[in-house]
């Protein structure tokens, strides 16, 4: 059983000195908070462009290219509303880094093996929590404590807790599973379109008439789907089209019940079986308004009815600076996790080690 203390082992910074940079590094760009622990003092900064990805995953390099700026920026601005003179634990001396980033379990070798040190020569951080997007985006959304968040976007990760173990679901690209996300439904929904395209059962011609609006004639989605790299978000702009279509076409609302009950088949896969766990339910799927969130709220009743429905409290650079925070003062009470959840002790207590 991994013990349910501060992850790897790390000496906390003194809380009374030290300030929290906060990152959340994803498909749409590049979100930075700066902040001291006791809450005094924050900023942030936003940048639209992604760090790319290379072959050894993302790119360390790249994401320090923005960051550095960024953060400069945030420190010129504490200085500035502290009289000229920066808080305590600002740049060039940050206690602690939170970097939340998407597609860490599976690309983040770069990331472990080269941003503790780049943070450290440029910010003078001490310690590096490596934190994949689904961990901010559940801390975010519950805090530190037990319970499930299920992520729902463009694609679908559900995580759960009850403190000494993680357990994910789904999250596997819009080739392999993300059931019942964005991509999902915008499939299903191209489907039926096609169906009633070519005359075949199961077709919709309201469907159809909104993937011609959308996309043009049918028989050119292929050449203007398969080449994109983008084709999840391409797939995706087509959701809110069938949730316009569930009201008055029974296969539309079929689909987005199929998706609800996904959902919460993930969500059941990872809520802790004890007690009475909270659960959540986060990210732009929710956008798409009651054809998605009655059928949702009813599956979730019928698979889960011991667990307590709330509304997320916060996002992933929430979440981030919330581990930071925990960690900052001694309190991080998450387990940890090689792929999910590490944390990089000080430099000095590194070279102490080797």
């Amino acid at each position: 059983m991994a013990p349910a203390v501060t992850p790897g082992a790390a000496p906390p910074p003194d809380p009374g000195t030290a300030s929290v940079l906060a990152v959340d590094s994803g498909g749409s760009g590049l979100r930075v908070m700066l902040a001291d622990v006791e809450g005094r003092w924050s900023g942030t900064r936003v940048s639209a462009v992604p760090v790319r990805t290379g072959t050894r995953g993302i790119d360390a390099g790249h994401l320090m290219e923005q960051l550095v700026p960024m953060v400069r920026s945030l420190a010129e601005q504490a200085a500035a509303e502290r009289g000229g003179t920066p808080p305590t634990g600002m740049p060039p001396g940050p206690g602690v880094a939170v970097v939340g980033a998407a597609g860490l379990a599976t690309l983040g070798d770069a990331l472990r093996a080269e941003l503790p040190e780049a943070l450290a020569r440029a910010f003078g951080v001490r310690t590096t929590v490596l934190a994949a997007d689904a961990v901010t985006a559940y801390v975010g959304a519950l805090g530190i404590g037990p319970g499930a968040v299920v992520a729902a976007g463009t694609g679908v990760i559900a995580l759960g807790t009850d403190l000494t173990a993680w357990r994910r679901a789904d999250g596997w690209g819009h080739l392999l599973g993300d059931c019942g996300g964005g991509a999902w439904i915008g499939r299903a929904g191209l489907e039926a379109a096609l169906r009633a395209h070519d005359g075949r059962p199961a077709g919709s011609t309201a469907l159809l008439a909104r993937a011609e609006a959308r996309f043009g004639p049918l028989p050119g989605l292929p050449g203007l789907l398969y080449p994109r790299a983008d084709r999840p978000a391409v797939l995706a702009s087509f959701a809110p089209d069938v949730a316009a279509c569930a009201p008055s076409d029974p296969l539309a609302a079929r689909i987005l019940r199929t998706a609800a009950r996904h959902l919460a088949d993930s969500a059941a896969a990872v809520c802790p079986p004890d007690g009475t766990p909270r659960i959540a339910v986060t990210g732009g799927l929710l956008r798409l308004g009651d054809a998605l969130l009655v059928p949702l709220a009813e599956e979730f009743d019928r698979r889960l009815p011991s667990a307590r429905r709330v509304t997320a409290e916060g996002d992933p650079l929430t979440g981030a600076l919330r581990i930071g925070r925990a960690l900052a003062s001694g309190t991080l009470r998450l387990p940890p996790d090689e792929w999910l959840l590490h944390v990089t002790p000080p430099a000095s207590d590194r070279k102490q080690g080797d």
